[in-house]
């Protein structure tokens, strides 16, 4: 089975990525490429797509990822009906909520009192 997903480039620091469609089971920086349909960098949020290449293969099975199947649809790529989209209004599961220093009790200020120097 085929995959679309990103691939990482660029130097320490400052990652670019390919959108690379390749074998499922292989891992994104070794395994074959049977094609590169695009490229995004993350730090500009620039993303060059090939509509035509993604969309065919698309259409004959390709599994995007869930940050690709973002780019295409951002790219005006008409995505499958079996391709599941991830949920915008996700918010992230804060483990420990009471241990958050904005969840604890308010602390009172303690009022030093200046103590003077006793004459002798």
């Amino acid at each position: 089975m085929l995959a679309i997903r990103l691939q990482r480039l660029g130097r320490k620091g400052y990652a670019t990525y390919r959108l690379a469609v390749q074998e499922s089971q292989r891992h994104p920086s070794s395994g074959r490429v049977v094609a590169y349909v695009g490229s995004y960098n993350p730090h500009t949020k620039e993303s060059n797509i090939q509509v035509e290449a993604a969309q065919k293969y698309l259409d004959n099975g390709a599994q995007p990822t869930p940050r690709v199947v973002k780019l295409l649809k951002d790219a005006g790529v008409t995505l499958p009906k079996w391709v599941k989209e991830s949920a915008s209004d996700k918010q992230k599961a804060i483990r420990n909520a009471e241990k958050l220093r904005k969840n604890q009790p308010k602390e009172e200020p303690v009022e030093e009192v200046a103590e003077e120097p006793a004459e002798a």
